[in-house]
């Protein structure tokens, strides 16, 4: 019996191995002429060697295939590597459209398209409750190639290992990770290749000179978020989290440095990370402060809506770069670019970043949005308040300011009664 079973099985395997290689073979005829890349680098690869053809990946509907319907995800890959999927799950790079997307279906000029993203075929029930305000505030055709060329990570393995070529050269390679990390906001690539260790890593190999790979794929780990401390915008961890990722991140530096080294280097960039967040929140309190006496120009009542906050005014990640007013521009640069470089140029061990492109910079966007505060404030004076000898409209935008204050959660109930008593008696 246990010899019939054997038999059996095998050839249960060779029918399914020889049914993947038919598969491929219809399909290879046409498409060493349609697409000859795809061909020559799925034959040179280790899904060719393991007889794994193309019916396998991409199913046998002909029609979805040619209208991009049936695409190749995480869901097709997963089954067969496991390990690689779980790690990829718990990383960032596995919530990278939770991170870049939002959902399209109140916008007049939505594309029908893009809800293959949030939602299962033929399903209404989202995937995530996502949103980013920038994503929808761009054309399809940038929202495609601008935002989600790069976000797909989280349901395409071939952000990248490409799509037909498993060779693990391309994905060891720094280049493979410059093409999304890299820019004003995230320029991990250029403070790695113009530090140290790129510099080693040129010209002494990877022996002597540590890959982005080398720091944070460990051991050919697909969990790119070991180690690290704090959010993609640079908001520090708690304790309880952040403690545990510092110990795995020196046990990564570990293996080149002292550990007395290692801790020093990383504590050193921790302090810039407060020092530089410190800078950031003092500028966000002035652009608040603005808004509380009705200064900004324009107000979020006088501009477009927000697409996922309306007329309110928003500071965080939820920022927007455009249809904002000059300061919260200055805001936006200070936090999404500036003080990212001047973080993550401290952790990279790259001096330039960690300075003139970011500290210096992050302290001149200060200067800035003092001055242009400065300007709204002045510009703001009415000519009533100047005339009026006892101050009453001033005393009357304070207590506008304190009302706004306690609207939003910035001022308690007896805060507000203390200060509006104060203003009340100045009145008298």
């Amino acid at each position: 019996m246990k010899i019939l079973i054997a038999r059996l099985t095998l050839f249960a395997i060779t029918t399914l191995s020889l049914s993947h290689q038919a598969a491929a073979e219809d399909c290879i005829p046409c498409h060493r002429e349609k697409t000859p890349a795809a061909v020559r680098q799925w034959e040179t690869s280790a899904h060719a060697r393991a007889k794994i053809g193309c019916e396998k990946c991409h199913g046998s509907n002909h029609d979805k295939i040619v209208k991009g319907e049936a695409k190749v995800d995480m869901k097709v890959c997963g089954p067969c590597h496991q390990k690689a999927l779980r790690e990829h799950k718990a990383s960032r790079h596995g919530m990278g459209l939770h991170s870049g997307w939002g959902c399209t279906r109140n916008l007049t000029n939505r594309d029908p398209g893009e809800c293959r993203f949030c939602h299962e075929e033929g399903s209404s029930a989202p995937l995530s409750g996502v949103q980013c305000a920038r994503f929808l505030k761009q054309t399809s055709e940038m929202g495609e190639i601008g935002c989600n060329y790069c976000h797909n990570v989280e349901s395409s393995c071939a952000s990248c290992h490409t799509n037909h070529n498993t060779s693990l050269a391309i994905v060891r390679d720094p280049n493979s990770c410059a093409k999304c990390h890299m820019g004003p906001d995230h320029p991990q690539w250029e403070m790695w290749q113009t530090s140290l260790h790129g510099t080693l890593n040129a010209t002494a190999g990877i022996s002597t000179g540590p890959t982005c790979q080398t720091c944070h794929m460990q051991q050919g780990s697909h969990n790119v978020s070991v180690g690290i401390t704090m959010s993609s915008g640079g908001v520090p961890y708690p304790s309880k989290q952040a403690e545990p990722a510092r110990k795995e991140m020196l046990q990564v530096c570990g293996q080149c440095h002292a550990p007395e080294f290692a801790r020093k280097e990383l504590a050193r960039g921790d302090a810039v990370r407060s020092q530089s967040l410190a800078i950031v929140k003092e500028a966000e309190k002035i652009i608040w402060d603005l808004y509380d006496h009705g200064l900004l120009d324009p107000m979020p009542d006088q501009r477009p809506d927000h697409p996922l906050s309306g007329k309110k005014l928003v500071t965080d990640n939820q920022m927007l770069y455009e249809d904002t007013s000059h300061i919260e521009r200055l805001l936006f640069k200070m936090k999404k670019y500036d003080y990212a470089r001047t973080i993550k140029g401290a952790y990279h061990q790259n001096p330039a970043y960690t300075h003139w492109y970011g500290n210096a910079e992050l302290k001149m966007d200060l200067v800035d949005i003092k001055a242009e505060a400065s300007r709204l404030r002045e510009r703001g004076k009415t000519p009533a308040a100047g005339k009026a000898g006892n101050g009453s409209a001033s005393e009357e935008e304070t207590l506008r300011a304190l009302k706004s204050k306690v609207e939003r959660g910035a001022m308690s109930e007896e805060e507000y009664a203390a200060e509006k008593k104060k203003v009340l008696e100045r009145l008298k």
